[in-house]
């Protein structure tokens, strides 16, 4: 006669205890989440921190929107500027928060430098442009011809070009390699000998200041508008155009990603700007 042995079915997880050390607590979980939130916190100020020190004291990013350095800038250029070149002012520091006069560790601009600065009448807004005139120098533009402290500065033709205007259409302008003073080279633009600035008086640049112009010389509102742009005090630079880290033809918007291949001039990405360089696109 077999023994019938009764099974019994147990939950295993009846009369089995946790150790209280493993439970969390409510008071637990608010502890840890506080934790982590501030743990984010920290990461978030570090980082924000680090993009203010960088772009107050080394590199800060600008883009172009405007036709007046054509044919070196183009619109859509993406661009940094060295915040250490010229040495710093107020206007180095972002978000207007500095109040100081003068520059810290001062370093003179060279002639032919592309330099990004505060507008003098709005130093809200920010210009770019090369500087053609040094403190002391005189200035005036005849029939379309620069001179620099009484001489004809030399330029050369190079062709008819035509270029992407800012909103639509094209124009056509005869390119020229002018040489500054020193021997800076570099491009210009003149649709005409004939504009609006191409006849000018003869400016003399004040102490500490100095005279900026475009490259594109019969589109840009530069120095040569003193109610505008005038002579431009050192203390309003903010820094030196250094390298293009983008660029695009302005083809495809934010939304239509699958234009974005098309749109990106990657000729142009890591060229170098510096004093002269010329940057001209192939085939625009």
């Amino acid at each position: 006669m077999e023994d019938k042995k009764t099974m019994t079915s147990e939950d295993p997880t009846k009369d089995q205890s946790v150790p209280e050390s493993l439970v969390a607590t409510p008071k637990e979980d608010d502890q840890n989440n506080k934790e982590t939130i501030g743990e984010t916190t920290r990461t978030i100020l570090i980082a924000v921190f680090l993009a203010l020190l960088v772009r107050t004291f080394l590199f800060e990013p600008f883009n172009i929107p405007s036709t007046s350095m054509v044919p070196n800038l183009l619109v859509g250029d993406y661009l940094f500027i060295s915040k250490y070149s010229y040495g710093y002012s107020r206007h180095s520091i972002p978000f207007g928060m500095a109040t100081f006069e003068g520059r810290f560790m001062p370093e003179q601009p060279e002639r032919g430098d592309v330099v990004v600065f505060k507008l003098p009448t709005d130093t809200r807004i920010d210009y770019i442009k090369r500087v053609i005139g040094l403190p002391g120098d005189t200035i005036q533009v005849i029939n379309g011809r620069l001179y620099i402290n009484d001489e004809l500065v030399d330029r050369k033709a190079v062709g008819m070009m035509e270029y992407k205007k800012e909103i639509a259409g094209t124009a056509k302008a005869m390119e020229y390699i002018e040489t500054l003073p020193g021997g800076v080279k570099h491009t210009i633009y003149e649709e005409s000998d004939e504009g609006p600035l191409d006849n000018t008086i003869k400016y003399k640049v004040p102490a500490g200041h100095f005279f900026m112009m475009g490259d594109n010389r019969d589109n840009s509102r530069d120095s040569r508008v003193l109610d505008l742009v005038g002579y431009v005090p050192f203390d309003n630079f903010e820094g030196r155009a250094e390298v293009l880290f983008f660029s695009t033809n302005g083809s495809a918007n934010l939304f239509e990603f699958w234009k974005w291949p098309w749109a990106v001039r990657y000729s142009r990405i890591f060229s170098r700007i510096g004093n002269g360089t010329t940057l001209k696109e192939s085939g625009r």
